[in-house]
């Protein structure tokens, strides 16, 4: 089985404060042979230590990716897994979930270990989510135990939901028997009836057909049902609906054992966007109006919402420039992802820094088994924990104050399908050490 190295030497995160398990404090951060060995003040750094400025910055864990399309196999004229790792790293990850609608699908464990082995030497570190059916169809269920014995801990058909609620039941119940767990991307095919924007007064004005909410809703109250009954424990991707998030609250209140996730897009733009035909606002789920985005804002503050996931898409500039309706869904998130969530939902909204690294990190390590509890496959090193002597050095140091701005052209995706093309951005990364090897130094990529 491959292990992934630990980094040799020294490493001195200087000045800032930092994320511990006793909450904020100014400190120093001392790495040695990719281990935390000191979070004290005014450390003397040993003689070739690689010393990291972080005055003004705050050092915590990792962020963590619970929903990154890397495209490999496949797609590698849209992404690699090479250079996507690189910007997952640019944008402050240490490790990340690749989803597996690849083609061929990761729906067998040649693929799967494939794709775990070229992650393994780049500089984010790389798990994967494995199909619950074979070729994502949603008929037979895929080898779910065979990739679970690699250490997959994630199922999903991400961009098609299990559409047959009997096969559903069935992958829930055994993801359960193996204490793996069951991941949904939330859409009745029937109800959505090939809607590419959200159905509402943008879509009739612009003349697109639209897609209720209740075609993510209805799966969301079927697989939470489902769940409830079987004692199953569920991952629900990417929400967008007001429902959505009523429902998932009511469940936790149940005590169904429920995660879910956020994608920046959704908190932060609105169906609004689509008034320019732009198909790098198209996305699945679609942009909601503020009601929506109200709501999933409101579920990330109070708990209901787990996890921020990026939902990384790279797509070609020639799919992209299809006619709305024909072109791919899908938008670049990794680089964008912290400044995006700092800006809207702390200086915004009033969040806690502490909470955000919560969504960020820690949440999102805990529910991929990426943490010090999990079942981590290939090898890979612990993330989320807040930073403490003894745990693996995947840190991320973020500047708060910093500003830049969006060009697609500039970020590290093959990709440039960014919606926030020329926007100003409120805080950026500023490093990332992975496994104690600063990876990205004041905004650059080292390999």
């Amino acid at each position: 089985m491959h292990r992934y190295p630990l980094a040799k030497g020294t490493v001195v995160i200087r000045g800032g404060a930092v994320l511990t398990p006793a909450g904020l404090v100014d400190a120093d951060v001392v790495i040695v042979d990719g281990l935390v060995t000191a979070v004290e003040s005014n450390v003397t750094a040993p003689e070739g230590a690689t010393v990291l400025d972080a005055e003004g910055c705050i050092t915590g864990p990792g962020f963590v990716d619970l929903h990154t399309h890397l495209r490999e196999p496949g797609k590698e004229q849209a992404e690699t897994i090479a250079s996507g790792a690189r910007a997952a790293a640019l944008g402050g990850y240490t490790a990340v979930v690749a989803m597996p609608n690849t083609s061929p699908c990761l729906d067998s464990a040649f693929v799967v270990r494939a794709v775990l082995d070229l992650g393994a030497t780049t500089t984010t570190e790389v798990a994967v989510a494995g199909a619950i059916t074979v070729g994502r169809a949603g008929e037979q269920l895929a080898p779910i135990a065979e990739l679970a014995a690699l250490g997959v801990q994630l199922f999903t058909d991400d961009g098609t939901g299990v559409q047959h609620g009997g096969v559903a039941r069935r992958a829930l119940d055994y993801c359960t028997g193996l204490g793996v767990t069951y991941a949904e991307h939330c859409e009745d095919l029937a109800i959505a009836s090939g809607g590419v924007v959200h159905e509402g007064a943008w879509s009739a004005k612009l003349g697109l057909p639209g897609q209720p909410a209740s075609a993510e809703e209805a799966m969301v109250a079927r697989d939470l049902l489902l769940a409830g009954e079987l004692g199953a424990r569920i991952h629900l991707l990417h929400l967008s609906t007001v429902g959505s998030v009523e429902l998932v609250r009511a469940a936790k209140a149940k005590g169904i054992a429920v995660t879910a996730e956020a994608a920046p897009h959704h908190f932060t733009l609105t169906d609004a966007e689509i008034a320019s035909y732009d198909a790098r606002f198209k996305v699945n789920p679609p942009l909601r109006p503020d009601e929506h985005v109200a709501a999933i804002i409101e579920g990330l503050c109070d708990g209901t919402i787990d996890a921020i996931a990026t939902d990384h898409a790279p797509h070609t500039p020639e799919t992209k420039d299809l006619p709305f309706d024909e072109a791919p869904p899908g938008m670049l998130g990794l680089e964008t992802a912290f400044s995006l969530a700092y800006e809207r939902l702390v200086e915004a909204a009033g969040m806690r820094v502490e909470r955000l690294f919560d969504l960020l990190s820690t949440n999102p390590a805990r529910i991929a088994e990426l943490d010090a509890a999990g079942a981590r496959p290939y090898g890979h090193t612990a993330h989320g924990a807040r930073v403490a002597p003894g745990i693996p050095a995947n840190l991320v140091v973020v500047d708060p104050s910093a500003r830049w701005t969006v060009a697609g052209t500039a970020l590290a995706s093959l990709a440039t399908n960014t919606p926030y093309e020329g926007r100003s951005m409120h805080g950026s990364v500023r490093h990332t050490i992975l496994r104690g090897e600063p990876v990205v130094i004041s905004g650059e990529a080292q390999r």
